[in-house]
């Protein structure tokens, strides 16, 4: 496998029901991981990109959180409806999608 130009991390973290942090797979993180695979196989982008699943990134009010590296861009409430713009923009054009980005100071 080649050394990937993007790498995006999808947290998974879960916690009990209840718990005051919450966690991106209450917010759906599953469904957005599901997704990113899906794209990344249907453009046969493996030699360019790599998405791997990860554990809590933070902000968990903020989930589903999206990390993309090397640009160290952290993305929030995140769905499976916003996975195609971040490939398009983020991932392909270089270009983050400013309106998913996670305020500065919290990330």
């Amino acid at each position: 496998m080649a050394k990937p130009v993007k790498h995006v991390f999808v947290c998974s973290q879960s916690r009990p029901a209840g718990h005051p942090r919450g966690s991106c797979a209450e917010k759906g993180c599953n469904e957005v991981l599901q997704t990113f695979w899906q794209e990344l196989q249907k453009r046969n982008a493996y030699e360019r990109i790599a998405v791997t699943y990860s554990g809590c990134l933070g902000p968990c009010d903020q989930g589903a959180n999206v990390l993309v590296y090397p640009e160290g861009i952290l993305y929030g409430h995140v769905t499976r409806e916003d996975v195609m713009e971040i490939f398009d923009s983020h991932l392909v054009g270089d270009v983050p999608v400013e309106r998913l980005r996670v305020a500065d100071g919290i990330w």
